[in-house]
């Protein structure tokens, strides 16, 4: 958001062939974060995420694809942007480790989980 590629990340995702079945803007709640981050959050660094991703809104995209967490994982690289290749999302825009570009689910339970903490289900409307 701070940096103004929102639309370039979105277009990397149709581009690929994914389709966006949810969009919308938000600001994460301490609360909120704390319980999608609840595996990190007794760590020393959580404070500096919590304070990242509340620092301003966020977009929240739901996709639709073949292959879809594996295909949005490649998109977008290595979380620590300063290993990503460029060409990838995190490589071509990201600058920080700890201040990542996009978040992507790590499996289809972990997105399942994640889709229905983001969004209602009459907020996700399928291709």
């Amino acid at each position: 958001m701070a940096q103004r590629h929102v639309g370039n990340v979105l277009n990397r995702f149709e581009s690929a062939g994914l389709t966006v079945v949810g969009c919308k803007m938000a600001r994460l709640t301490p609360a909120l974060l704390r319980e999608h981050y609840a595996h990190v959050a007794d760590k020393p660094f959580y404070p500096e995420i919590e304070a990242f991703m509340s620092s301003r809104p966020v977009i929240m995209l739901a996709l639709e694809g073949e292959g879809i967490v594996q295909k949005v994982r490649d998109l977008l690289g290595p979380t620590d942007s300063r290993k990503a290749a460029k060409g990838t999302i995190r490589g071509d825009f990201g600058t920080e480790m700890m201040k990542n570009v996009c978040h992507a689910s790590d499996t289809d339970e972990n997105a399942k989980i994640e889709l229905a903490r983001f969004f209602k289900p009459e907020e996700l409307f399928n291709a």
